[in-house]
């Protein structure tokens, strides 16, 4: 490094959340003190102090570690000097980058104070001991972080409620756990929005209507609470995304959901979500806002093929997005005649919806036909079906219940068939594997196959019995979902009952009963198919844009 004459020093000085508990010692004043007091005595420029006051040593993502180097690199300083060594960074790969590469690079002169690290000697033992202390120092910052999750880990699964704000609709209690406790107005809204969304209401469409009555949003009524203004940039609307974090979060059914995600590792702190087993869930610990019904309607709904699409005055039709084209496999898409040959609009009286091909809406003749139907014969035809059975149910529920066991036997049948045959021979065949990879063994200890040959073979038939294994477990798992036919009946005769004496066909009662809907080609003098899939009672659609697949195995 160049001799320098004149030291314009930086000094950095950081303290994070666990390094409060160090008391006096660590703290930002306590630095500030001893390395003014030093810079001062050696007769050198004070230009900056540079403070991360709350952030880790793990990353150098910090306001202040990047306001220093950012001063470094134009000339601003040419000196850098800290505590010691880990309130510049625990991260020893990037510590000795900045020391060791970065800052000679920029003849910058790096200084720990209490390590006796000083870049201007290389050649001391302190300078030597540098990586073997980095190591440390990040050593350090891994154990506490796993001292840190066990204690959080242990909280959540006492019932502590670990969180900075309670969701919309709740505020922190102030027992000791302090759980959430019920806020109205704001608890009003988010059951009026489970309410619409189980009747088939779209998020956009709940947004739109909390907007246009002028309710605040979640963050402003948050902060309208602890009176502030909202520092956030936002347009202060409801939105679709705020509207699905909110029918998402099963805290609304009186239960703690916690730890429901985590960072990478405690230097990646990237957010990601958990699977579901590893929740800790503390059952009953607050007032719920929804029932499970409600909820599990909700949560239906948004499984389901259909996510309909509105008209231009806003509703959302009975059927949208339930219709598919029997031949192609597409969606079929709501249309309307609202003009005349001429191309002059028709009054809206005179407007009439229809359903066509999605493919033959967008590609033509080429791809598909049009399988044109009127949206009221459609909404009659299904109508009908639907009161047809609901009558039977009510006239004779046994022979109801009879009927539609053995629509699910038979199609349990058709489907179970195929997959015992499956799970046998796979079974089978993972037999055979657990003899075979031992023998390929005894075959190369006795040089009856050459090495390679055996590791190729090894290779091949483990990776056959991991495919294998999975596909097995899949399969027994789809084949003890069988044996909830009767639930499902049960289910469906309880849904049934609810449109015993129904007169109009409904959005909520479509997206309660229908799993979809496929519509056959239209051709004159020749009967048309329609075939109304039922929810728990009928085949769930394999795929939510092509139907290929089930055409396929109906006409096996």
């Amino acid at each position: 490094m160049p001799k320098q004459t004149i030291y314009n020093a930086g000094i950095y000085v950081r303290l994070s959340k666990d390094d409060e508990r160090a008391g006096e010692s660590l703290s930002i004043e306590n630095q500030k003190r001893i390395l003014t007091s030093y810079v001062t005595e050696q007769g050198w420029n004070i230009v900056d102090i540079y403070v991360d006051d709350g952030y880790s040593g793990t990353n150098f993502d910090r306001p202040g570690v990047t306001r220093l180097l950012e001063d470094a690199k134009t000339g601003k300083i040419n000196l850098i000097i800290v505590k010691d060594l880990s309130r510049f960074g625990r991260n020893y790969i990037q510590v000795g980058q900045y020391i060791d590469y970065i800052f000679p690079t920029y003849n910058i002169r790096f200084i720990a104070l209490n390590d006796n690290v000083d870049t201007f000697n290389t050649d001391s033992t302190a300078m030597d001991m540098m990586p073997i202390m980095n190591v440390f120092n990040e050593w350090h910052a891994a154990n506490t972080s796993k001292k840190i999750r066990a204690v959080i880990e242990s909280n959540a699964k006492s019932g502590k409620y670990r969180t900075t704000f309670a969701p919309y609709g709740y505020v922190k209690g102030d027992d000791e756990n302090r759980l959430p406790v019920v806020d109205e107005p704001a608890a009003s809204v988010v059951r009026r929005i489970f309410e619409m969304r189980s009747q088939g209401i779209s998020p956009r469409h709940i947004a739109d209507t909390l907007n246009a009555e002028g309710i605040p949003t979640a963050s402003d009524y948050m902060y309208s609470k602890l009176g502030k203004p909202n520092p956030r940039k936002t347009a202060h609307l409801w939105g679709t995304k705020t509207v699905k974090q909110i029918l998402n979060n099963p805290i609304y059914l009186g239960n703690l959901y916690q730890l429901r995600s985590t960072t990478v590792s405690y230097k990646n702190h990237k957010v990601v979500k958990k699977d579901k087993e590893y929740w800790i869930v503390i059952e009953n610990t607050h007032e719920p806002l929804v029932s499970q019904e409600i909820w599990d309607k909700c949560q239906e709904i948004a499984e389901s093929v259909s996510q309909g699409k509105r008209t231009k005055k806003g509703e959302t039709m009975p059927l949208s997005g339930l219709m598919y084209c029997a031949d192609c496999g597409e969606k079929m898409r709501l249309g309307t005649n609202n003009t005349t040959n001429g191309s002059k609009k028709l009054p809206r009286k005179y407007i009439r919806h229809n359903y066509q091909c999605g493919a033959y809406s967008r590609f033509g003749k080429f791809y598909c036909t049009s399988h044109y139907i009127k949206m009221k014969d459609i909404n009659a035809v299904v109508l009908a079906d639907i009161r047809s059975m609901a009558e039977l149910v009510v006239e004779d529920e046994e022979s109801a219940r009879q009927r539609f066991l053995s629509e699910k036997a038979k199609l349990n049948e058709r489907q179970t068939a195929d997959e015992e045959k499956r799970l046998r021979d796979g079974k089978h065949r993972l037999e055979e594997l657990k003899k075979l990879i031992p023998s390929i063994y005894e075959d190369k200890v006795l040089g009856k196959i050459p090495e390679d040959v055996c590791v190729n073979l090894l290779e091949k038939y483990q990776a056959e019995q991991k495919a294998l294994s999975a596909e097995v477990e899949e399969l027994e798992a789809k084949l003890s979902a069988v044996k909830k036919d009767e639930e499902d009946v049960e289910e469906f005769i309880r849904r049934l009952k609810k449109y015993t004496d129904v007169q109009e066909l409904t959005r909520e009662m479509t997206l309660e009963l229908i799993e979809y809907i496929t519509v056959d080609e239209y051709a004159a003098g020749r009967p048309r198919d329609i075939h109304i899939y039922y929810k728990l009672i009928e085949k769930p659609l394999p795929h939510k844009k092509y139907l290929e697949v089930a055409k396929n195995e109906e006409t096996a």
